[in-house]
Formats: C-alpha cells, structure tokens, sequence
C-alpha cells in the first residue's frame, strides 16, 4: 500500500501561471516558428492565413503556422516543467 507521503514527494514542483510563465510559452513559441520558417521543406502548402502577413512570412501557411506553435507548445510545456523543477522558475 502506497502511503500519502510518497505520493506527495512523486508529485513535480510547478509552479503557478505567471508573467514568468508566459514569457517562456511565448519565447518557446516565437523560437519554434523561426525554426519553422527555415526548417519546413514544402511550405505554403495548404491554406493561405487569415490575416495580411509580413513579407518574411511570404511562403507560410495555416498548416505551417499550426505545426509550428504545436512544436512550441510542446517545447514551452517541457522548458516550464523543467526550469519549475529546478526552482527557476
């Protein structure tokens, strides 16, 4: 039987939704586009944006741009965990 304790020390330490939070979310999602914007190998392919984009921005797509802050989610979600546990954050 599991005691009460060791399922308090498993649990990581995160920590609450915050300015700092939100500053790595969107730095982790601005540094996956930039990746992105090079690293895509058929961009445009798909769905123009919505919205009147800048001219670096020529040849990207609504798939790419989804790809793109899908990744940075994903890489945001990671460096929030980990710069939590460390007590960095």
């Amino acid at each position: 039987m599991i005691n009460e304790i060791s399922v308090v020390a498993a649990v990581p330490n995160t920590s609450e939704w915050g300015f700092s939070v939100a500053l790595v979310m969107i730095l982790a999602n601005v540094f996956a586009i930039a990746i992105g914007r090079f690293a895509i190998q058929n961009p445009g392919q798909g769905p123009d944006l919505p919205f009147p984009k800048p001219a670096l921005w020529k040849n990207f797509s609504a798939s790419d741009l989804l790809a793109t802050v899908s990744f940075g989610h994903i890489l945001g979600a990671g460096l929030i965990l980990g710069l939590s546990n460390a007590g960095l954050l």
